[in-house]
Formats: C-alpha cells, sequence, structure tokens
C-alpha cells in the first residue's frame, strides 16, 4: 500500500514538472519571439539612382541614411563653390571691397562660368558670393581666395585645414573654383560633412537659397548692371521644382560629370543629399529628388535623452573598447538627435564608442564619441564625458577595456524577468495546492476503507 502511494506521488511530481517546464518554454518562446521581431525591422529600400556615387544624411545628427559609394574618390567640379563661400562668410564682413588682380579676372577660358570681371575691378564681398553661388563665377572665387587667403595658394590650405575640421576623410582641394586637377578631389560623404557647416549657416544659406534675379549694379570698371541667375532647377518655377529644397550647388567638368550638393527642409528635419558622377543633366535633379522623398516619408527624428541613454546603458548594453580605466567611471551624456525608421523603437538602438574621434584617456575629465546603431547603422552620435575623479561606483555602467578595440562586446550577464519569475512561482504554489488536496482527499479515503 505504501509503495502504491508513494508511486502515485513520484508519478504527479513528474507531471508537475513537466507542465511546469512546458509552460517556462512557452513563456521563453514568446520572449524570443517579440526579441526577433524587434530585430527584423529592416531598413527601408531605398530607390535606384544613376549616379556614380551619392548619399543623403541628416544635417543635424549626421546620420547617414543612404549611401552609395560615398567614399569613393571623385571631382567635385563648381560644388568647391560652397568651401570658398563658407571661408569667405566666415572671416570676412559684407561690406568689404575686393579688388580683383590679372591673375584673378584672366583665370577664365572659353566655356568656364564667369561674369566677365575685369582687371582691376572691385565687388563687395555680398556681390561677390551672389555672383560666386548664383552665377558660379570661376574668376569670383578666385579673387575671393586672394582677399581672404593673401593668395590662391594660401587659400587652398585654409580649405584643405576646414575640410579636416568639418570631418571630410578624402579630400584634397588644390583651387577655389572647382576646375579639374588631378589634386583636386573630394567624396559624397566629404561633400555632405562640408554640407552640414555650410547649409547650416545663416548668412550663406540666405545667399544659396535665393530664388530672384540678383542686380550686380554699375562698378568702378563696369557701367552696365548685371543680372545673376541661379542654376538650381529645384526652385519654384523651374523645371525640377521641389518645394522642399532651400539651397544647392551644381557643378560640372568633362572628368567630373554632373554633380549636385542640395539641402532640404520638412516638418523640422533637414536633410541633405549629395551625387556625384552623373551622366546626364537631369539625373542629378531626378535622383536628388528621389532620396530626399526617401528620407523624408520613411524615417523620424526623435530626441533622445540623458534618462533614456542611462536606460540603454541599463538594458544589458555593455561593452569594451579602447576607452578604458579600471576603476569605476561615472558617465554624463548630451542630449541628441536620432534618426529612425519609422517602424523602429528607442529600444532597438545599441551604443558604440567612436575610438576614431576619442581624446586623451589620462585626462581626469575624458571625452569621447558615442554613436547610436540601429541594424548596423549609426543613426546619431553624443559626446560622452568620463570623470574619472568623482566616481560612481555602480555594476549598471559600462566598463570600458583596453584591449584595442571599439566594437561592442556585450558583457556576460544573467538577466531575469521578475514577471515571468512570478508566473513560474505562481503556478509552482497552485500545483503544490493541487497536490496537497489530492492528499487530503486519499487520506479521506483512506478512513472511509478503514
Amino acid at each position: 500500500m505504501r509503495r502504491q502511494t508513494f508511486m502515485r506521488r513520484q508519478t504527479f511530481t513528474r507531471f508537475t514538472s513537466i507542465i511546469f517546464t512546458i509552460v517556462i518554454f512557452t513563456l521563453t518562446v514568446v520572449n524570443v519571439s517579440q526579441m526577433t521581431y524587434a530585430q527584423t525591422v529592416q531598413w527601408p529600400t531605398a530607390p535606384e539612382t544613376l549616379a556614380g556615387s551619392a548619399i543623403l544624411i541628416d544635417a543635424d545628427t549626421g546620420a547617414i541614411l543612404y549611401d552609395k559609394s560615398s567614399h569613393m574618390k571623385a571631382y567635385p567640379a563648381s560644388m568647391t563653390k560652397i568651401m570658398t563661400g563658407l571661408l569667405t562668410i566666415e572671416n570676412c564682413s559684407f561690406d568689404e571691397v575686393v579688388t580683383f588682380s590679372s591673375e584673378a579676372a584672366r583665370s577664365v577660358v572659353q566655356g568656364d562660368s564667369n561674369i566677365s570681371t575685369k582687371v582691376g575691378e572691385q565687388y563687395t564681398v555680398e556681390q561677390s558670393l551672389y555672383a560666386l553661388l548664383l552665377s558660379s563665377a570661376n574668376e569670383v572665387a578666385y579673387g575671393l581666395a586672394e582677399h581672404v587667403g593673401g593668395s590662391l595658394s594660401g587659400f587652398v590650405n585654409l580649405m584643405n585645414t576646414k575640410a579636416k575640421e568639418l570631418g571630410a576623410l578624402n579630400t584634397h582641394f588644390n583651387n577655389a573654383s572647382g576646375l579639374s586637377d588631378p589634386n583636386h578631389y573630394t567624396t559624397a560623404y566629404d561633400m555632405a560633412m562640408i554640407g552640414r557647416a555650410s547649409f547650416s549657416n545663416g548668412a550663406f544659406l540666405s545667399i544659396d537659397s535665393y530664388t530672384g534675379s540678383y542686380k550686380l549694379g554699375s562698378t568702378n570698371l563696369t557701367s552696365v548692371a548685371r543680372i545673376l541667375t541661379g542654376s538650381n532647377l529645384m526652385f519654384k518655377g523651374r523645371q525640377f521644382y521641389y518645394e522642399y529644397c532651400k539651397g544647392s550647388k551644381t557643378g560640372f567638368t568633362d572628368e567630373s560629370g554632373y554633380t549636385l550638393i542640395s539641402y532640404a527642409e520638412k516638418d523640422g528635419m533637414r536633410l541633405i543629399c549629395v551625387v556625384m558622377k552623373e551622366a546626364n543633366i537631369n539625373d542629378r535633379y531626378m535622383d536628388t529628388k528621389d532620396l530626399f522623398e526617401y528620407g523624408f516619408n520613411n524615417f523620424k527624428k526623435v530626441s533622445i535623452s540623458n534618462s533614456d541613454m542611462s536606460s540603454l546603458f541599463n538594458s544589458s548594453n555593455y561593452y569594451d573598447s579602447e576607452v578604458y580605466g579600471n576603476n569605476n567611471i561615472s558617465f554624463s551624456f548630451d542630449a541628441s538627435y536620432i534618426d529612425l525608421p519609422n517602424a523602429a523603437k528607442l529600444s532597438d538602438i545599441g551604443l558604440k564608442v567612436d575610438s576614431s574621434a576619442t581624446g586623451n584617456i589620462d585626462d581626469p575629465n575624458y571625452a569621447a564619441k558615442l554613436n547610436f546603431i540601429y541594424n548596423g547603422k549609426t543613426v546619431g552620435s553624443s559626446s560622452i564625458i568620463i570623470n574619472k575623479k568623482n566616481t560612481i561606483k555602480s555594476e549598471n555602467l559600462p566598463y570600458l577595456a583596453s584591449n584595442n578595440s571599439s566594437v561592442p562586446i556585450s558583457k556576460k550577464s544573467f538577466v531575469i524577468n521578475v514577471w515571468y519569475l512570478g508566473i513560474g512561482i505562481g503556478i509552482i504554489l497552485i500545483l503544490q495546492i493541487i497536490m496537497l488536496i489530492r492528499h487530503l482527499q486519499q487520506m479521506k479515503r483512506r478512513k472511509r476503507y478503514h
């Protein structure tokens, strides 16, 4: 009799264990499936472009929304003039007078863009900028270079220094206008970085976005007024009008093909598009418009605060990188913005320290660049300040190791979901109650039998 009772209890215990295992397994499968679903939100499908290289970025976050061979070296042609214009605005007042040397005035050849500037002719800086950005006048670019840099070579040095400051990686300028030269090259990515600074400058944008005809009045050597018009066919009344386009600069040489850098703004999102090596003049406008529409229709701009970043760290987003301290470290972050596909969530973001943008790790307040990663793509960035003096001991903060690796590596950890734990305990309690009830029923039966 005792053996039979023992066997019944053992059978019931096994049955209970099986039920519990099935329940926990089911909950785990559901959880994993939800995680898998979150990770399978794909990057939006981009339109086909005819450009040899192209890029679409958010002007505020720097997030790359579209990339086609954007680091491939190419000739910029007259897109160069946005750098010439930016440096002029940063170093001159609009009422300064530019006197054109013989080298500047005679720098153009037949077929070059120009406004027939004479040797010794004088324009104000403001007039020169309209001639540079609207009429793409090559001799004006030369004259501004001499005015700002003291000489063309001096200005070229300023251009190359500025390009690096703005984040250009594979650019070398050799003139101020964009005339073809084997030593005058850039990439779509680098031009987008230069465009971020240019289109964020109010004075630059006010001239570059000018949609009317600018009247260049009489000068010391020319009595007849000249009418300057822009070449941007995406402005109102033009062939490829795009209502959100606020500025652009075209370019063309036989070596470069057709190039275009453009800026558009819609509902608080500011985008910059660069297309290079276009075979046909119209293709650069159609590709640009398609990419702008792709960006505006498929992405959202999301603000991310200090608390948001802290929650990202606390969600098992631990990593190793070359920024390191063996002691515990406290962190502070800049508030920032990121770009996400419309269907994505902030919780899908990963974190990565950019090892190419780090400072001196021995500094008490060490600054590094923190990139936000979604589906392997950088969708925004923020500065991370690592304070080694006032440390906060916390296992919830990431540890940074000196293994010369900037690739995120998850810290080994065991995560317990309290909801699932509670459900599991509840199931065990219910099964224990059932076992107790059955045991009491069996005891009653024995009493009646005896």
